[in-house]
């Protein structure tokens, strides 16, 4: 028997980022392109330099950097959902890694596009003064990294970033301990891979970023969600009195992301589609790891292929299936 099933976005963070993500679709669908407008247009020049990386299929090496990584992926995410919800889907539940968080949040209307432009030059500013690192993903559990490096995490200068799966964990520290963990994992087959970052997100190294945006986002009106939004923060939903708190969308900085705590209890207790409103693998490789994929109950659904190719028909085409296919599921 069929079950109908509800709609989930979910908005990958930074590491995830493309050249040229979700670009076919650009010009191509009205509210994809209608809400990247609005969002360039209220960055001013900045925007304008947004733009023109986002559409270069070589951009500088400060693509990856958060200043340049993580407003696009804020804006195509935003975009991708309001392209979905055009095409007669509602989310039920929306789901942001770090970043993506605020993706979530302007879809569900605690901030408008143009003002998550503010909210995404604020985050920007606030981590202009950290200490350069980066993060690590690494193919382990976080027990089994503390056992490998033999202890304390912080005595090593790392700290857990993200909870990404029970054996997928991201590091995250300074450059030089983030090297160290590296070739002391390595040493004893623990696969690492360096995420696309410069900056240690979501470590005690950004605790006095996470106070700075605070303080900048007090100039940013917030409102209760229109939308429920599960925080990986906290791996629960977010309150209404939470939600126009700058503390609350500041602090993720310097904490831990919760994705599998937060993901594991929503796949638990529904039957859902889940639309991954980004590159395709950044969040649906975890996710298809989990049970309650593997048995069918849940299906993950990419709205953007991993890597841009040269037919723009592909994306488009993508795009469309997928969303298709969650209207079939969803009637």
């Amino acid at each position: 028997m069929d079950v109908r099933r509800e709609v989930a976005l979910v908005f990958p963070g930074q590491g995830a980022q493309q050249p040229r993500m979700g670009a076919d679709l650009y010009g191509a669908d009205p509210a994809f392109t209608s809400l990247l407008d609005e969002f360039f247009a209220a960055s001013g020049a900045e925007g304008a330099r947004l733009r023109d990386d986002w559409l270069s299929a070589h951009p500088g090496p400060e693509f990856d950097d958060c200043s340049r990584a993580q407003p696009l992926l804020f804006a195509v995410g935003a975009a991708l959902a309001a392209a979905v919800i055009a095409r007669g889907l509602r989310p039920a539940v929306l789901v942001g890694h770090s970043v993506g968080e605020l993706a979530a949040a302007a879809v569900a209307g605690v901030f408008s596009v143009a003002e998550g432009s503010r909210v995404m030059a604020a985050r920007t500013t606030a981590m202009a003064e950290t200490e350069p690192g980066g993060m690590l993903a690494v193919a382990a559990s976080a027990d089994r990294i503390r056992e490998a490096l033999g202890g304390d995490l912080a005595g090593h200068g790392v700290a857990v970033a993200a909870v990404n799966s029970p054996y997928q964990t991201v590091l995250s520290g300074g450059e030089t301990a983030l090297r160290a963990a590296e070739r002391t994992l390595t040493a004893q087959v623990v696969a690492c891979r360096p995420v696309k970052a410069r900056q240690p997100f979501h470590s005690p190294l950004c605790a006095d970023a996470a106070i700075r945006f605070r303080d900048l986002l007090k100039d940013v009106e917030l409102r209760p969600p229109a939308l429920t939004i599960r925080s990986t923060c906290t791996a629960r939903d977010v309150t209404a009195a939470e939600s126009v708190t700058p503390e609350f969308w500041s602090a993720q900085l310097a904490r831990p992301v919760l994705f599998w705590p937060a993901m594991d209890d929503l796949l638990t207790s529904g039957t859902r589609v889940y639309l991954e409103a980004g590159p395709k693998g950044s969040c649906a490789a975890v996710l298809q790891l989990h049970p309650a994929v593997q048995n069918g109950r849940n299906v993950v659904l990419p709205l953007l292929p991993a890597t841009p190719g040269s037919d723009p028909r592909a994306t488009r085409h993508l795009f469309d299936e997928s969303v298709s296919t969650a209207l079939a599921m969803t009637a």
